[in-house]
């Protein structure tokens, strides 16, 4: 077996890369990374203590891709991840890596005849009606109605059959036209391939930044220091996401992989869902308890064109097909976070604090 993870330096790349070889000993793993992150470097030595080969690529470039050789199986684990990219300037590198890249990629599997794993997002769902949702704030946090239920929604989250009419951020549609050409390389190749639409994904190694990863950011800053700050729909951190910890995706990928004649059809909502979702403000009061110390946290009211107040990972269709539900509960996500934030305070204190 010879597997490809693009983004393999990045946390989620790196994680599966690392769980893969642990499953798989004898398997040839590379990964692969142009290291624009900060932070990503520090997964190098994991890398290579795990027997995993990096080379630094960079998807963009054809000629990158065709100089690592043929692979079995191609986890396309590489993105701008930030839903507010491309705004403030030029959009050009997010349009080249998440689309022009991923068609690379797609590419690659198509030539070698690899089994392709795609990592797309919930935020492929449209903005404005998510904003729609019929909200209330409870308990420090907003949350739908019991027995409420729309297309695509309900209180158990936003489902994969959730209308996918208006826009949804320049990030949501590099993602969303990703999935659309994966489908047609399905059809007019026989591409194997698997779509994960993946909410918010958390664990140690994840280098937090203000939009994207806030669960190691919020962690980093209460044990640190550092400022923090509740941004749009009021400024009261009531905005809710589910969390899952990376190595519950790697045991959907792994259960997936032996079954695709399952999987490799149609797409699949992957996140914690409603046990595992949490707002900003009950996070920071878990970061507190942790951290022992309160943080005194800013309040932005004014909302970002891309944010949304609501999203949980309706996930029931992947849990029933594999068999699948995450095991590591919120509180175990965070409190893994908090562990390798105190073993690893020296490397990572100057970059998240």
């Amino acid at each position: 077996m010879r597997i490809l993870v693009t983004g393999g330096a990045g946390f989620v790349g790196s994680s599966l890369a690392l769980a893969f070889k642990r499953d798989n000993p004898t398997a040839d793993i590379i990964a692969a990374d142009n290291l624009k992150r900060r932070g990503s470097e520090l997964n190098l030595p994991r890398l290579r203590d795990a027997g995993i080969r990096f080379e630094h690529a960079d998807i963009r470039e054809p000629e990158d891709l065709a100089a690592l050789g043929p692979m079995d199986l191609l986890l396309e684990c590489s993105a701008e991840p930030s839903v507010q990219a491309g705004y403030s300037g030029s959009p050009a590198y997010l349009l080249d890596t998440n689309l022009r890249g991923t068609l690379n990629c797609l590419e690659t599997a198509r030539r070698h005849d690899a089994t392709f794993v795609f990592l797309s997002t919930s935020r492929v769902y449209p903005i404005d009606p998510l904003r729609a949702l019929p909200l209330t704030a409870k308990n420090d946090a907003l949350t739908i109605p019991g027995g409420a239920n729309g297309p695509g929604w309900s209180a158990h989250g936003i489902a994969e059959d959730f209308p996918l009419d208006g826009h949804r951020s320049l990030y949501g549609a590099t993602k969303l036209a990703s999935e659309q050409f994966i489908e047609e390389y399905r059809a007019a190749f026989g591409l194997k391939a698997v779509i994960n639409r993946c909410g918010v994904l958390a664990g140690p190694w994840q280098m937090g930044k203000v939009d994207q990863g806030f669960m190691c950011l919020w962690a980093a800053r209460h044990l640190y220091g550092g400022k923090l700050s509740y941004n749009g729909f009021g400024g009261l951190g009531h905005q809710v996401r589910d969390v899952l910890h990376v190595a519950d995706l790697y045991d959907l990928l792994v259960r997936q992989l032996a079954d695709l004649e399952t999987s490799a059809k149609g797409v699949w909502n992957v996140g914690g869902g409603a046990a595992n979702a949490t707002s900003l403000r009950r996070l920071s009061a878990a970061c507190a308890d942790r951290a022992r110390r309160e943080l005194e946290i800013a309040s932005h009211p004014d909302t970002n064109p891309a944010d949304i107040p609501w999203f949980v990972t309706d996930a029931r269709r992947a849990a029933t097909a594999f068999g699948w539900t995450p095991k590591k509960s919120l509180d175990t996500v965070i409190d893994e976070i908090f562990d390798w934030l105190e073993t690893e305070r020296e490397e990572l204190q100057p970059l998240l604090s």
